[in-house]
């Protein structure tokens, strides 16, 4: 494991309840609930004297965790990480760019240990192709009348408000609306495939006297590379089938810090700007100073017990409480930057990526914008894209 034996640190003690185990790279004690008696969660039960004797090793299937040597047989059987049935619609890399676009050098440093001079050109090219970008970013924050007594109450605290403000009642669906949840990511998905799947399934339940099938939120793996991949052109899978018409797209932006350039569709928007792959590349790791000012508070603010899963979710960085990029932790960013110009700079990365794609759409003939959907307290990642075509399909086309 990457971290020490726990010992008195400058930064105080483990909350009560809480692991005992001091992670290093963190700088901070595991937040994991320990079991009652124990001093340790079950992750970093080997460095508690009583547990020696049970030996802790890395799970074969993924090495971010670890499982007892005696139990592993069992484990393997129910680990998250095992490899699940491919759906019919999954088709290998059938949208995942070209292999050969790579361009990105293989040298590459993280960006706390770029020279500052390194760091400044870059963000002077940052700011430099951004200019007037914010003008583009319209504010579309909704919310229904029926709310507005229940946010206005007093009694209902910033939790309770932030809940109303995020909850969709499933109820107001439009009736026979069919949504299907598609758990794969977007850059193995064939929606060709998807679709013909999910209109067989639907028909079927019509035949069974099920006039309306009951509904699923539509959410995919969430890597904005697979985001990317799902326009571009040029997949070395490609199905060579019509695509029908598409009625809309609706995609609530984020985690840019994953993004990857063979997958990014705004390639001939960042080249115009004298930008390419390596500029890229340092931009989606820049992206992550946009939230790393809030997490610190976010965390200490809440008061709900984190699990495994909380500790182990490292793609997400929603909300300001999510996981630190690699350019992210403490005392790896750059001192000459003044934390509000570290977030402003970070949201600029994040424009630039978005409106690369924004103009690929308006190139394929859609009417496209992006706008803010959110409050940033209710989600720091709260910029929408939308699409229209520019022509409107015919009335039967699927969407």
């Amino acid at each position: 494991m990457a971290a020490s034996a726990p010992t008195p640190h400058a930064t105080g003690f483990p909350a009560e309840g809480r692991c005992g185990y001091y992670v290093a790279k963190k700088k901070r004690f595991c937040r994991m609930v320990a079991a009652a008696g124990r001093r340790f969660c079950g992750e970093h039960a080997g460095a508690a004297e009583e547990e020696n004797a049970r030996k802790r090793i890395l799970c074969p299937l993924d090495p971010k965790h670890t499982v007892y040597e005696d139990q592993l047989a069992k484990h393997l059987r129910k680990c998250n990480s095992r490899e699940k049935p491919k759906p019919d619609f999954f088709i290998q890399d059938i949208n995942a760019g070209l292999k050969d676009e790579t361009e990105i050098p293989e040298q590459l440093v993280p960006i706390s240990s770029l020279p500052e001079e390194q760091l400044e050109i870059l963000i002077k090219k940052l700011k430099k192709a951004s200019e007037g970008l914010n003008s583009t970013l319209k504010d579309q924050i909704m919310s229904h009348p029926a709310l507005h007594d229940a946010l206005n109450d007093p009694n209902n605290g910033d939790s309770a408000t932030k809940h109303l403000k995020q909850q969709v009642d499933g109820k107001h669906r439009k009736k026979n609306s069919v949504f299907q949840r598609l758990q794969i990511d977007i850059q193995h998905l064939c929606l060709n495939l998807a679709l013909r799947c999910l209109v067989e399934t639907y028909g079927a339940r019509r035949e069974e006297g099920n006039e309306e099938p009951s509904a699923k939120r539509i959410k995919n793996n969430k890597a904005d590379k697979d985001l990317d991949a799902a326009a571009e052109d040029g997949g070395e899978g490609t199905v060579a089938e019509e695509w029908s018409p598409v009625a809309g797209i609706v995609v609530a932006l984020c985690c840019h810090h994953r993004c990857d350039w063979r997958h990014y569709v705004g390639k001939d928007y960042f080249r115009a700007r004298g930008l390419g792959a390596l500029e890229f590349h340092y931009f989606q790791r820049m992206s992550s100073w946009a939230t790393c000012g809030r997490r610190t508070a976010a965390l200490e603010a809440s008061s709900v017990p984190r699990t495994r899963d909380d500790e182990s979710e490292d793609g997400e960085e929603h909300d300001g409480g999510g996981h630190r990029g690699p350019e992210d932790r403490a005392g790896t960013l750059p001192g000459f930057l003044p934390a509000e110009e570290k977030e402003r700079l970070g949201r600029l990365c994040k424009l630039l990526i978005d409106q690369g794609r924004l103009e690929y759409l308006q190139r394929r003939g859609f009417r496209a914008a992006l706008q803010r959907y959110a409050d940033p307290g209710v989600s720091l990642e709260n910029v929408l894209l939308t699409a229209l075509p520019a022509q409107a399909p015919p009335a039967d086309a699927t969407a």
